[in-house]
């Protein structure tokens, strides 16, 4: 009897055949499923009344206060602060959301939300809170005290103090605003425009909004504030238990010489903060 003719079967085939054909037709499926941004193709951008809107200039107030003062806090005592892209997007749509929600509910005709209005508040909130970081507030603008130069050894002299008054720095901080605002013009056509640089934190936060106008965005939306509200709450009731082990500057779990009073009268202990 003549031997069968050995039959080689090579890495990737299953019964004899090779899965080519399948792959083809994952890697098709892969394509074919749909993107966030082609969800929007078609859609017209609405005009820059529909974006910046009274509800959209509101809810950026808001936000920004509350922003401003984490800032502060933040920038106080550590030195540096987070990224906010993402939790200005995130609450900004939570905000206007509930409020379409409810408006629509008692039977009134609402706008709706769109994604121009939700990077108009966006942006707002985060231009603020840049302000409130980048303005001095908690460096050079407070360095210039008298109460900073009291600290000095040598006297200080009446060049050296400087005590700005509220007009003179809102003064101060329009003019390095919109000092900013003529050099980012012409960068953006050379960076974004012309070589077309995608950047991380705008790229990001693009997409998130973007995804927070979707049905599957808007449920993911809802639990990540749900998240954040619990963590806020428990920040909340940490902050009132201190309260009530605090009688003085020197007394209380901010006060507490965790490494020693020789390093606390250097100012480094653990000050318990959930900030």
């Amino acid at each position: 009897m003549a031997a069968e003719p050995h039959r080689r079967v090579v890495a990737g085939d299953v019964d004899g055949t090779n899965n080519d054909e399948t792959l083809a037709m994952s890697n098709d499926e892969q394509q074919e499923e749909p993107s966030i941004e082609k969800g929007f193709e078609g859609k017209s951008v609405p005009t820059w009344q529909k974006q910046i809107t009274v509800r959209a200039i509101l809810v950026s107030l808001l936000l920004s206060v509350l922003f401003s003062f984490i800032v502060m806090k933040l920038n106080l005592t550590t030195g540096i602060i987070p990224s906010l892209n993402v939790s200005a997007g995130l609450l900004g749509f939570f905000f206007v959301k509930t409020w379409t929600k409810l408006l629509s509910k008692s039977g009134f005709l609402i706008q709706p939300f769109t994604r121009q209005e939700n990077t108009v508040i966006q942006t707002c909130v985060v231009a603020a809170s840049g302000i409130a970081f980048s303005g001095g507030f908690g460096s050079y603008l407070f360095a210039m005290s008298p109460t900073v130069a009291k600290q000095i050894p040598d006297e200080a002299g009446a060049m050296d103090v400087k005590s700005p008054g509220v007009g003179w720095m809102i003064a101060f901080l329009f003019v390095v605003s919109f000092l900013g605002l003529f050099s980012v013009v012409p960068l953006r056509k050379i960076m974004v425009i012309d070589f077309r640089l995608t950047y991380p934190s705008g790229t990001a936060t693009a997409h998130l909004i973007n995804s927070f106008h979707t049905t599957e965005g808007a449920k993911l939306a809802k639990k990540q504030v749900r998240a954040l509200g619990k963590f806020f709450s428990f920040s909340f009731l940490w902050g009132i238990f201190q309260w009530f082990f605090t009688a003085g500057d020197a007394c209380g779990f901010a006060s507490f010489p965790t490494f020693g009073l020789e390093a606390y009268q250097r100012m480094f202990y653990f000050d318990f903060s959930a900030t």
